[in-house]
């Protein structure tokens, strides 16, 4: 089967215009064959984008784009409880017309016997796991982006007996960690429930840097990326033999049609790993990063490595 590309939702706190813009772009020229589109990251900016999500997917799948609605990363209040199950239960319009994305194991538990896909924010570690969330409806699994060329291998071989896809992020800054607490509004003083959503003065996440002012990680609200973008442009031959089929690009504040259109030549062959890697790297300030991939700091970036799995 074609491999395929995911484009990820939009992990940063977006004005509604740039967000509605943005889908509207990738509808009409990105590459990407599935589109998972939902606030994830902070319950709070959610009813800004609900009133255009409609739209949105109705935009992306007019284009002939997959779309898949994603469930929060982290839920915690009644109030967010209520809200994602009126997302993934049976009875919402939106929800039963495109697939559900679990990010958390309050979704899976309420997604259980229907088909759904599990983002990379769910712990999949091992072969147990991949075949215990594939009984379960369990189509697609986006594995998390710490994992080294072995442990991808090994739940590829895995996905295969059990009729599950596996995905591995390709591009954009690694998810690291989410918190019930905000980091973005205590740096700027303010508290959580107060935060005058300060976290939208940072499209592409705040930098954080060590006490000696080296760059650190990225901090998006609640969440923690790296502060390199994941790239494995030069690995994605290597993967494909793996048996992965499917790549996720994660949206940054770069021009992901052209980010997509790289990743697409690449797996249809038209270009060769290196040449999109170099392509990319000139694409951003931060630099580009496969460490985990190699079983090495996820914050280096490591040329010419292959391995036997």
């Amino acid at each position: 089967m074609k491999p395929s590309l995911t484009l990820g939702p939009v992990l940063f706190n977006w004005s509604v215009d740039r967000w509605c813009d943005f889908y509207a772009r990738i509808a009409d020229e990105a590459p990407v064959d599935t589109v998972v589109v939902g606030e994830i990251v902070c319950h709070k900016r959610a009813p800004f984008f609900a009133v255009a999500m409609q739209s949105v997917v109705e935009r992306l799948a007019a284009a002939g784009k997959t779309v898949w609605l994603a469930s929060p990363i982290l839920v915690g209040s009644e109030r967010e409880r209520a809200a994602m199950r009126e997302l993934v239960s049976p009875g919402n319009a939106l929800s039963d017309a495109t697939m559900i994305e679990a990010n958390d194991m309050g979704a899976l538990a309420l997604l259980a016997g229907r088909p759904h896909a599990v983002g990379p924010t769910i712990n999949v570690y091992n072969e147990a796991t991949l075949g215990w969330l594939a009984g379960r409806g369990a189509v697609a699994v986006s594995l998390p982006a710490e994992l080294p060329a072995a442990s991808v291998a090994a739940l590829a071989k895995a996905a295969a007996g059990v009729g599950t896809a596996v995905e591995v992020q390709a591009w954009g800054r690694a998810p690291l960690a989410i918190s019930a607490r905000c980091y973005h509004a205590r740096a700027h003083g303010l508290h959580k429930d107060g935060c005058q959503f300060v976290c939208a003065g940072d499209p592409d996440g705040m930098p954080v840097a060590t006490m000696d002012g080296q760059p650190f990680l990225t901090v998006n609200g609640t969440q923690t990326l790296s502060h390199g973008y994941l790239c494995l442009a030069e690995e994605l031959e290597e993967l494909t033999a793996m048996g992965v089929g499917r790549f996720r690009l994660s949206p940054q504040v770069v021009d992901m049609v052209r980010v997509a259109e790289a990743f697409r030549d690449l797996l249809d062959g038209r270009r060769e790993g290196g040449a999109v890697a170099a392509e990319l790297a000139g694409l951003t300030e931060a630099p580009l990063v496969n460490g985990f991939f190699h079983d090495s700091a996820g914050a280096r970036r490591i040329v010419g490595a292959s391995h036997r799995v």
